[in-house]
Parts: structure tokens; C-alpha cells; sequence
């Protein structure tokens, strides 16, 4: 039954699957086949010119420490640019040390005496080169490619993280709505694809052995034949990747350039952050406009966290993203805590407008603030209702906090002044993990979210910010003032979900994806249509 529930799963999902895969192959066979021009030219400098051999073996091999993360971020704070480029660069950039390492190994492999019987035939060093030393080292430098090819698979799939795609898109929604299924369907694949690399490259390196046939002449012809097709099959790969990228990925709103797509139909681009919540509320935003405009709508979802998502608007990569106007107001503008809703809506409108040319709708009507959440047992036990009991007891527990709460002001810092507390052990978690542990009893403390249907479901209690630390985080659509200018269309469509959800809905929301897993475009569809809020035949 279980098998039958997987094959109906993947089935489900096939286009998609080969879409992913698709771009999966693209970002690998464009960075691999980038570092190549670039790695095997160092590898030669390498070796010929003895004083740049440590300052650039040294240079590449630094760029393998720096997290495959942080790369990212460095270049999309660099570029100012999310999707493939930056990812591109990223692979490139990884893919370069056995490059350069392999070509190095070569050419230094060649025997002297054959390099004496090359001098001693009157070849020029150019000749020496392209007629003894590198088909020599083939093989070497072809493992050395093989190498970065294989590794770049696997690095390729955190491209997801900003808004690249591949199979990683599917790993990281499924982190983000705990789905095992969801995760192996980009993880098992993403391991076929490596193995399939590592295999068309090994063909190719057959191809290239000018050896005599060993056999029959049936042999050798086939051989003969084949050699061809061995040589071919990494070119095929980086062009069906490529296809897939930029033709069926075009017919899946996934062209990356705003106002243009297949057939100039005019497009809007949704960003999300990596939690279920964003998700929903992405779906809802994407949903409405599909019903009552004729515009079409890139899902951009799962970018990362809120820095991403607000350098991705202010880029013009994405046009409309949901906020919160808490997350805005103290990590964005760096103000202080508004403790008025209402003030605080009307302050970072005015920011934003003048600023980053974005405008802040109408609310959703939800406030989803951080709430501190500890165990209910351990709230009865230890006589815990509000932030300031924890106190005295901070030092002897383990807290698990997302990333970003362990580094804004609005989060561990700040509360941390306020409150004079000190964890013994903080962890970060991946919002989706973080209920997960405190059930599992492997965190005490949680910076979880008020509107979360896994504080009921993994009986968690919230509590009191009695000193009022945490500003007010009510959710709204913030979108390009370019965007909405040509579409004017678009602020009363979205402006239809104003006030429509509040922290019981989307508590209730929230809990059919996390524990019901299910799937959010169904549950926003389910909404909206309770609601009556879609357009009759769509």
C-alpha cells in the first residue's frame, strides 16, 4: 500500500519532476562545463609558471571552505540577484579545485624521459603541450572533472534556497512542510543524476582512448561506433538541461524576466519565505489574481528567509511578497518596536514607499508574532506563564531558535537585553524541525509562531511577553509600486483577503499543511472557495 501511496505521489508530480530535474542538469553541465574553460588554463599556469603555483592552488582551495550558503548569500548580496546566475557562479566557483588540482597532478605526472624524447624530436614547447603533455594527463584531468561534475549535483540542489530551482525545490519545501516525501523526491533523484553525470562522463573518457581494438573486427566496429555516442553523452545531458530550463520551464510561469513570458502575456512574480505559513498566504495572493485578472503568476516560493525576499523586491526579482509589519519595521528599517498595530502599518508604508518603492496593502487580518513556548508539562511543573519566570532558570536550558531569531533585533538579542536571560545551549533550527525537537525533548525552548497549528498539535504552551518586547507582526502584501502602477487591477484583488483571516484561521491553515500534510495550494483553494472569493468558472 505504502509503495502504491509513492507511485501515485511521484505520478502526481511527474512534470514537475522533469522540470526540476531539467534545471537540476542545466545549473550542473553550465557550472562544470564554466569551470573547465576556466580550471584546466590555471591548471596549465599552474604548472608552467612555478611562483603562481601556490598563490593559485591556495586560491582555489580556499573558495572549497566558505559553506555552500554562505557562498550564496555573498553573490546574491553582490548581484542583488536571485535564480540562476548567482548560482551558476556559486557551482563554478566550487567546481574549480579538482579542476585546477587534476590538470596540476597531469601534467607533472608526464615522464621526463618522454618529455626528453619530445625535445629531442624538435617539438616546441607549444607542441610539447598540446601533442605529449595533455593527452597524457587526460585521464587525470578527466577524473579531476568527474570529481567537480558529481560534486556540483549535490551542491546544486541548496540553488533552491534562492530561487535557482532543481531538484533542491523540491528538498526544501519539503524541510519547510516537514514531508518526508517531498524531501526524497528531490534527494533520490538528485542521487540518480549524479550517478548518470559521473557515467556519461566516464563514456566520454572512454571515447577519447585512441587504443586499437582488442577482438574481432564485429568488436571493433562496434567500438567504432560507439565512440560517437560515449563522446556525445555529456553534451547531450547539458543540452536536454538547458531545453528543459528554458522551454518547459517558460510554459511553467518560471521565466525569469518580469513582463515578459510566453506569448508577452503580462506576469506577476510571488516570493514566499521557507515556512508553511508564507507558503499558504503565497497561494491565497497567487490564487485570487489567476481568478480575477488576466495575469499570470510565477510562484517564486521557499527563497529563504526575509532578507532574501525584501532584496529580491527591492531587485525587481520578485514584485509581491507577504510581510510582517514587525519583521519590517525592526530587521528591515532598523526602527524601534511600535507597539501599536496600527501605527506601525502606517510607519512602514510610508518607509517602503519612499525607500524601496514598494507599497504595503491592507493587512490579512492575523498577527503572527513570535511567541517563547515551552513545554506544557514543563509550564505546569515549573509554575511558567510568562517570559519573565524563565529567568531565573535560563542558564539550565536548551533553547532552539530559527536563524534569524537568533540574530535580529527582534529576536534572541534583543529579548536577551530585556529580560537578562542566558540559555545554557541555543541551537538554530530550521523552523520546521524546531516543534519537532521540543516534542522530542531535545530543545526546552522555542521561539515558536502564534499562529502555528503545532503548538495545540505538540501540546506546547506560549508565554506571556509581559514587558511587551515583541512589536506587533501583522501580515499584509507588500508589492512593487512599479507593479502595481501598471496593474492597477491588482490592489483590489488582493485587498479581497483584507481582514479575512484571523490568528484562529490561520492557526487552523497552517495545521491542515504541517500535520495533515496537506498540500497548501489545496488548502488556500479550499479557503477562498469557503469564501466565495473565486470567480465563477475557474
Amino acid at each position: 500500500m505504502a509503495g502504491n501511496s509513492w507511485i501515485a505521489f511521484v505520478s502526481e508530480r511527474l512534470a514537475e519532476l522533469w522540470l526540476r530535474t531539467g534545471e537540476h542538469l542545466m545549473l550542473t553541465g553550465v557550472s562544470t562545463g564554466m569551470a573547465i574553460l576556466i580550471g584546466i588554463p590555471l591548471g596549465i599556469f599552474a604548472a608552467r609558471i612555478w611562483w603562481l603555483r601556490g598563490p593559485l592552488t591556495g586560491g582555489v582551495g580556499i573558495l572549497q571552505t566558505i559553506p555552500s550558503l554562505a557562498m550564496l548569500a555573498i553573490l546574491l548580496a553582490l548581484l542583488q540577484k536571485i535564480g540562476a546566475i548567482p548560482a551558476i557562479i556559486a557551482l563554478t566557483l566550487y567546481a574549480l579545485l579538482p579542476i585546477v588540482r587534476n590538470t596540476l597532478t597531469g601534467l607533472e605526472g608526464v615522464s621526463p624521459a618522454v618529455m626528453e624524447a619530445a625535445r629531442g624530436m624538435g617539438m616546441t614547447p607549444r607542441q610539447q603541450m598540446w601533442f605529449v603533455e595533455i593527452p597524457l594527463a587526460t585521464p587525470v584531468i578527466v577524473a579531476g572533472i568527474r570529481t567537480a561534475a558529481v560534486v556540483s549535483v549535490g551542491i546544486a540542489t541548496l540553488s533552491a534556497f534562492i530561487g535557482a530551482g532543481g531538484l533542491g525545490q523540491f528538498i526544501n519545501r519539503g524541510l519547510a512542510l516537514s514531508n518526508t516525501d517531498l524531501i526524497l523526491l528531490g534527494a533520490i533523484p538528485a542521487a540518480l543524476l549524479a550517478l548518470i553525470v559521473d557515467s556519461s562522463i566516464a563514456a566520454f573518457q572512454w571515447g577519447l582512448r585512441r587504443q586499437r581494438s582488442r577482438g574481432s573486427r564485429f568488436k571493433a566496429a562496434i567500438d567504432r561506433s560507439l565512440r560517437p555516442v560515449a563522446l556525445s553523452m555529456p553534451v547531450v545531458l547539458i543540452v536536454a538541461g538547458c531545453f528543459a530550463y528554458f522551454s518547459i520551464g517558460t510554459s511553467s510561469s518560471s521565466n525569469p524576466v518580469w513582463g515578459a513570458s510566453a506569448g508577452d502575456e503580462p506576469m506577476v512574480r510571488i516570493g514566499t519565505k521557507n515556512f508553511t505559513e508564507q507558503l499558504i498566504l503565497g497561494e491565497l495572493m497567487a490564487q485570487l489574481i489567476e481568478s480575477h485578472t488576466d495575469l499570470r503568476v510565477e510562484r517564486r516560493f521557499n527563497l529563504g528567509g526575509t532578507m532574501i525576499c525584501h532584496g529580491a523586491l527591492k531587485s525587481g526579482e520578485i514584485d509581491l511578497y507577504a510581510e510582517y509589519t514587525g519583521t519590517a519595521l525592526t530587521a528591515i528599517l532598523k526602527q524601534s518596536v511600535i507597539a501599536d498595530p496600527d501605527r506601525a502599518h502606517v510607519m512602514v508604508s510610508r518607509e517602503y514607499r519612499q525607500r524601496f518603492a514598494a507599497d504595503w496593502l491592507r493587512p490579512f487580518g492575523f498577527d503572527n508574532t513570535y511567541a517563547i513556548t515551552v513545554r506544557k508539562s514543563d509550564a505546569i511543573s515549573r509554575n511558567l506563564r510568562t517570559i519573565s519566570d524563565l529567568m531565573a532558570i535560563s542558564a539550565t536550558l536548551r533553547a532552539g531558535f530559527t536563524a534569524e531569531f537568533s540574530e535580529r533585533p527582534d529576536g534572541y538579542p534583543g529579548l536577551r537585553r530585556a529580560y537578562g536571560l542566558q540559555f545554557g545551549e541555543v541551537r538554530d533550527l530550521d523552523p520546521a524541525l524546531m516543534y519537532q525537537a521540543i516534542a522530542n525533548r531535545e530543545v526546552d525552548v522555542i521561539c515558536a509562531f502564534s499562529t502555528d497549528g503545532r503548538i495545540a498539535a505538540f501540546e506546547l504552551q506560549p508565554l506571556r511577553d509581559d514587558r511587551g518586547f515583541f512589536p506587533p507582526y501583522q501580515a499584509a502584501p507588500v508589492i512593487r509600486s512599479e507593479v502595481l502602477e501598471a496593474y492597477p487591477e491588482l490592489r483590489e484583488v488582493l485587498q479581497l483577503l483584507a481582514g479575512r483571516l484571523n490568528d484562529a484561521t490561520m492557526q487552523r491553515l497552517n495545521f491542515e499543511v504541517d500535520e495533515k500534510k496537506r498540500r497548501p495550494n489545496d488548502v488556500a483553494l479550499e479557503f477562498l472557495e469557503s469564501l466565495e472569493l473565486l470567480q465563477e468558472g475557474q
